[in-house]
């Protein structure tokens, strides 16, 4: 791709979103996510493969789907109430629908069907954009509305994390367990939104930063699937080696990162009086986790079933920058100890 196109589309992928954070009027939230969706388009489509512009196509209705939804609700707001801003919507029918149109955005359970699917036709880095940059903006909207309704959350969390877990379990393809990995964690942010706001932040920040390493680390390894993550050691033995430890702090285990936010979620959620529920997140981890440790057995315990001369494939020096996955890697295994840092920098 020419690289003055290139720049103007990452510059509108940034404005798009920069609009909707800063907005606080509904036209100008739904323009935001309008310019976002399109600027990411081409992006999506610059393969000229079939499966990417597939994917392109189904990710495009989606999005204006769930944009145009979102239009709706805001206008039937604004007629039952007069109200256009964010923080003032309070009709129950409104604002159950902006939830159903953000959920279909980000890719809530129930209405998730169209991300693995996109995901899967996308080259790694593109996918890395579409699970981490492209949620910023649907969740900057869900922090801003107040649900007169607390049900729905909590149903679309509960959905999400076990729809996240169990769909994971069947999969061979890195970019579809990832994906459903992104519904399990959204899950857990979109259950604590109610009760905490400040904590459903720091799950999304910690799964942005354990996202991208992984991504980072499959895209160094040139892994799309299951079978090509054993030749792994042959190509990058110390990333190999540390790789587990990112995938086991997606999962949630602890000492690792990823143990912080559930563990802070699960108490909050006590402390709400809501112990049924989350004993039931909690189990609903335990699929996702499954999942996670095969990938760390297939990575580290298997070797690719190859012939003698296939086992060490050319070691080409890799043009991709390792300081970003450095420094992702170091703060997806290392940052379990700022808990006490975290809980007064957000006051949880």
């Amino acid at each position: 791709m020419n690289p003055y196109i290139l720049a103007t589309l990452l510059f509108s992928l940034g404005l798009g979103t920069t609009i909707t954070l800063t907005s606080s009027h509904w036209l100008f939230a739904w323009m935001g996510l309008e310019i976002n969706t399109l600027a990411i388009l081409p992006l999506m489509a610059q393969q000229h493969h079939p499966r990417a512009v597939e994917a392109t196509m189904k990710y495009f209705l989606t999005q204006a789907t769930g944009a145009a939804t979102l239009l709706f609700a805001s206008t039937t707001n604004a007629w039952l109430t007069g109200q256009w801003d964010i923080l003032q919507m309070s009709h129950p029918l409104a604002i159950t629908m902006v939830i159903l149109a953000l959920s279909l955005k980000v890719g809530l359970a129930p209405l998730h069907t169209w991300l693995p699917e996109v995901l899967q036709g996308l080259d790694l880095t593109t996918g890395l954009i579409l699970s981490t940059w492209q949620k910023l903006a649907p969740f900057a909207l869900f922090l801003q509305i107040q649900p007169t309704n607390p049900q729905i959350l909590i149903m679309l969390g509960i959905t999400s994390t076990l729809v996240g877990g169990w769909g994971g379990l069947n999969q061979t393809q890195l970019r579809k367990i990832l994906a459903y990995s992104s519904t399990a964690h959204l899950g857990w942010m979109i259950l604590i939104l109610q009760f905490s706001p400040s904590l459903a932040l720091l799950t999304l920040i910690t799964y942005l930063i354990m996202t991208s390493s992984t991504f980072l680390v499959f895209k160094l390894n040139k892994s799309t699937s299951i079978n090509m993550l054993a030749t792994s050691w042959t190509k990058a033995p110390a990333l190999t080696t540390l790789t587990p430890l990112i995938l086991l702090s997606l999962g949630g285990l602890p000492p690792l990162t990823g143990f912080m936010p559930k563990w802070l979620i699960l108490q909050e959620l006590t402390k709400q009086e809501l112990a049924p529920i989350a004993t039931l997140t909690a189990l609903t981890a335990l699929l996702s986790l499954y999942f996670y440790l095969r990938l760390t057995y297939a990575m580290t315990l298997t070797m690719s079933p190859n012939n003698v001369t296939g086992t060490a494939p050319w070691r080409l020096p890799s043009l991709q920058l390792t300081l970003p996955l450095a420094t992702l890697t170091t703060a997806t295994i290392c940052l379990l100890p700022l808990t006490p840092t975290m809980t007064a920098l957000f006051n949880l």
